[in-house]
C-alpha cells in the first residue's frame, strides 16, 4: 500500500463576518469563561454555510466546514469548485498561511505552496535573492539551492532579468520564477492554487509536465486547484469537489470532474426567473431556454449535422427600444472551453418587436459528438456596452456523432462552417 503522506481530519475555518475589531473583546470574553470551565467554544456551534448568494443570518461564517481526506505519496489531487466555495481557504491552512478553526493536518515531509502570484517573494530582491530566500524558508541548505540554481532560471526563461529586483517583474515573470523555485526545490508536497492562468500557453504546459514529472518520475504529491477542468483530467490521478465550503464528492479525477459538471445543471431550473447568480441593469430577465429540433420538440440530445434552434424566453421588466438590443449565445464544452458563440448585431439582426422569446436557428449544428452547455446574455451597446441580463449553466445538452462531414464543408482548409440566425 501507498504511503499517506497528507491526511486532513476534519478541518473547519471560521471567519467573523463585518468590520475586524467590533465587539469582539466581549467574543473573546465569552470565550476565555467558557475554556476556564472545560467547555467548547460557544462560537463554534454557530455560523451560516459559505453561500454567498444569500444574505446572512449570523456574525459568523464557516469559510470551510468538516473537510477530510488523505492522499498517498506520488498522488495528484484536483480540488475543484465554484468562486468561493473554499478552496484558496483550505489550501492556505494545508500550507500554514493561516490556522484552522478546528481539525488537523498530518504531513511527511516538507510542503512548498504556490498560492499567489510571487508568494514568499520580497520585491526589493533580486530574482537570484529570491531563490535562496524562498529555499531557505523552505528548510534547504544553500548549497542544495545553489545545486538547482541553474535550472530554476533556465525553466522560468528569466536569465536577463534575474539580478534585477522582482518588483520590476511582470506578473508573468513573477508567476513563473516562483513556479520553478516551488517546484525545482524538491518539496515532498507541491501545493499549486490557480496562478498557472497568469503564464502564457507555452508556459502552462511547461508547467502540467513538471508537474506531472514530479509526481509520476519523482513520486511527489501535488495539490492542484484550476478551473480548466482539461487540466485536471489530464494531470490529476484524484480529485476533490468543494460546494459553499463543504466536500461534496471525492473520487477518480475523471468521476470528480464529471460530478462538477453535472453539478452544474442543478442551476438549470426550468425557471430561470429562480436564480440568484444572475448579473445586469434587470430591464429584462431570462424565464427560459429550449433546445427544439427539427419537429420543433423541445430535446435534451441532439445529433450533430442536424437542425437545431435555441429558443430563449424573458420578461420585460422595463420599457426599453428593442432595436437597441443584442443577444448572445455561447456554448461551451464540458471542459468549459468555449466552442461558439452567436451575437445578434454581428449577424445583422435587428429586433422590431419581441414579444416573449427570440430564437436563434442553426440549419445544421456543426458540433463534434460531446456534451454542452449554453451561456446567455442581453445587452445594449448606443455609446458603451450595458448589460442587461446574463445567466452561465442555463442549459446542459449532448451531441451524438452524425454525419458530421458531408454538411457545409469548406474544403480547402478542411473546416466546418456553423451557420445561424437570431430570428424573432
Amino acid at each position: 500500500m501507498s504511503e499517506v503522506i497528507l491526511k486532513v481530519e476534519h478541518i473547519s475555518k471560521q471567519y467573523r463576518l463585518g468590520l475586524v475589531g467590533t465587539g469582539t473583546l466581549s467574543h473573546d470574553l465569552k470565550r476565555w469563561f467558557y475554556k476556564i470551565r472545560g467547555k467548547d467554544d460557544p462560537f463554534l456551534k454557530i455560523g451560516d454555510t459559505n453561500d454567498r448568494s444569500k444574505a446572512s443570518e449570523s456574525d459568523y461564517v464557516w469559510a470551510i466546514k468538516d473537510i477530510s481526506f488523505e492522499v498517498k505519496r506520488g498522488e495528484v489531487l484536483g480540488i475543484i469548485g465554484k468562486n468561493g466555495a473554499g478552496k484558496s481557504t483550505l489550501l492556505k491552512i494545508l500550507s500554514r498561511v493561516t490556522s484552522p478553526t478546528t481539525g488537523q493536518i498530518k504531513t511527511k515531509g516538507r510542503i512548498a505552496s504556490l498560492l499567489e502570484v510571487g508568494t514568499g517573494f520580497h520585491p526589493e530582491l533580486t530574482g537570484k535573492e529570491n531563490i535562496y530566500l524562498n529555499g531557505a524558508i523552505l528548510g534547504m541548505s544553500k548549497a542544495e539551492i545553489k545545486a538547482k540554481e541553474q535550472e530554476i532560471i533556465e525553466f522560468s526563461g528569466c536569465q536577463r532579468y534575474i539580478d534585477t529586483p522582482v518588483k520590476r517583474y511582470s506578473s508573468g515573470m513573477r508567476v513563473r520564477l516562483a513556479f520553478a523555485v516551488a517546484a525545482f526545490l524538491e518539496p515532498d508536497i507541491l501545493v499549486v492554487d490557480e496562478v498557472l492562468a497568469v503564464g502564457d500557453a507555452e508556459f502552462q504546459k511547461k508547467a502540467i509536465g513538471k508537474m506531472q514529472d514530479i509526481s509520476k518520475g519523482d513520486g511527489r504529491t501535488v495539490l492542484f486547484v484550476s478551473h480548466n477542468m482539461a487540466a485536471v483530467k489530464n494531470l490529476c490521478t484524484k480529485g476533490l469537489v468543494l460546494e459553499n465550503g463543504l466536500s461534496v464528492f471525492e473520487g477518480s479525477s475523471d468521476d470528480a470532474v464529471n460530478f462538477y459538471l453535472n453539478r452544474q445543471s442543478t442551476l438549470n431550473t426550468e425557471n430561470l426567473l429562480d436564480r440568484t447568480d444572475r448579473k445586469g441593469s434587470g430591464e429584462i430577465r431570462f424565464s427560459k431556454i429550449e433546445l427544439l429540433n427539427k419537429n420543433n420538440k423541445s430535446v435534451r440530445e441532439i445529433i450533430s449535422g442536424e437542425y437545431a434552434k435555441f429558443r430563449i424566453h424573458m420578461i420585460f421588466n422595463a420599457k426599453i427600444n428593442h432595436e437597441d438590443l443584442i443577444f448572445g449565445l455561447v456554448i461551451y464544452d464540458k471542459n468549459e472551453n468555449k466552442v461558439a458563440d452567436f451575437y445578434s448585431d454581428e449577424m445583422g439582426v435587428k429586433f422590431k418587436k419581441i414579444n416573449s422569446y427570440v430564437d436563434l436557428e442553426l440549419p445544421k449544428l456543426m458540433l463534434r459528438g460531446g456534451d454542452y452547455y449554453v451561456v446567455i446574455v442581453v445587452q445594449t451597446a448606443i455609446r458603451v456596452v450595458k448589460q442587461i441580463d446574463l445567466l452561465h449553466h442555463v442549459l446542459n445538452f449532448k451531441v451524438f456523432p452524425g454525419d458530421y462531414w458531408n454538411a457545409k464543408v469548406n474544403r480547402s482548409t478542411n473546416v466546418a462552417l456553423i451557420d445561424g440566425v437570431f430570428k424573432n
